[in-house]
C-alpha cells in the first residue's frame, strides 16, 4: 500500500529539513516517540527506534537511515510486528519557500498482507488522508517557528 502527500512551507528548505527529520515526535499526531540508537557521520545507516500510537494502538518499529541527502532527501525503512513501512522525504525550493513530499509504503506481514491485498483501495485513501494531515501539522509546526 502506497500512500504520497505535499505541502509548501514558507520556511528555508535547510530548517524544514532539520525540523522534518530531527523533530519528528513534536509535530507529529502519531509518532510518540522516536529515539536515536546508533548515529552514523554521514546519516546512512543511523539506527533508530520509533513508537507510534494510532487509534489507540501501540506499536514499535526498528529503524534505519536508508538515504540522507541534506536537504533534499531523507529516508527510513522502519520494521514492525504487523508490516514494515518505507518512508521517503522530499524538499524543493521554492518561490515561497519548500515543498515537502511524503511517500510512504507499508509491507503488511502475515494476515496483513491478505488485508492489504483485499482492502487495498480503501486502506490506500485512508493513508492519503493520514498523510495530508501529518504534513499540515508540520507546516504548522514549522511556521510557527521564530526564524
Amino acid at each position: 500500500m502506497r500512500s504520497q502527500a505535499s505541502v509548501e512551507i514558507e520556511r528555508p528548505i535547510e530548517e524544514v529539513f532539520r525540523l522534518t527529520t530531527e523533530r519528528v515526535p513534536e509535530w507529529s499526531s502519531i509518532v510518540a516517540e522516536d529515539e536515536l540508537l546508533e548515529v552514523q557521520p554521514d546519516g546512512v545507516g543511523t539506527t533508530i527506534r520509533c513508537v507510534t500510537i494510532e487509534r489507540g494502538q501501540r506499536m514499535e518499529f526498528d529503524g534505519i537511515v536508508t538515504r540522507h541527502d541534506e536537504p533534499y532527501a531523507h529516508s527510513v525503512h522502519l520494521v514492525g510486528a504487523a508490516f514494515d513501512i518505507d518512508v521517503d522525504y522530499l524538499f524543493e525550493r521554492t518561490d515561497v519557500g519548500t515543498q515537502v513530499t511524503q511517500i510512504a509504503t507499508v509491507h503488511g506481514k502475515g494476515m496483513f498482507r491478505v488485508l492489504f491485498k483485499v482492502m487495498g483501495w480503501f486502506m490506500s485513501k485512508g493513508g492519503h488522508e493520514s498523510a495530508a494531515k501529518e504534513l499540515r501539522r508540520l507546516k504548522d509546526f514549522c511556521e510557527g517557528r521564530p526564524l
